[in-house]
């Protein structure tokens, strides 16, 4: 084996120790029969929605809404993920709504510099 392979195969290791230790260490501090704390039950309340408004600004930061195509496409697309969401009440099915049509409306109606 020559060195690369050997980096590639430590960095999976603690890449993995890393992971397994993660998933694993509530468990160890929350398992059994005992109470969660407060503060546990209230970040599980609160951070899903929290995450999700973290996402939309990341994915909508660099959004021109001053050039071509003036942010229609992603503007469209989110408007559709509320709509479906609403109406089917189905996470997956209203990220794959809205990135299919940003997808379609970037590669045909908003070319841009092709």
């Amino acid at each position: 084996m020559n060195a690369d392979w050997i980096y590639t195969l430590e960095a999976l290791a603690v890449v993995a120790l890393v992971t397994i230790l993660t998933r694993s260490l509530p468990f160890l501090f929350f398992g059994g029969k005992k109470e969660l704390p407060e503060t546990v039950i209230y970040l599980g309340t609160v951070l899903p929605a929290a995450i999700m408004i973290i996402l939309v600004v990341f994915c909508l930061r660099n959004t021109g809404l001053t050039t071509y195509p003036f942010g229609l496409p992603e503007l469209l697309s989110v408007a559709l993920v509320i709509v479906v969401h609403r109406i089917g009440k189905n996470v997956f099915l209203s990220i794959i709504t809205g990135t299919g049509l940003y997808m379609v409306l970037i590669r045909t109606l908003f070319m841009v510099g092709s």
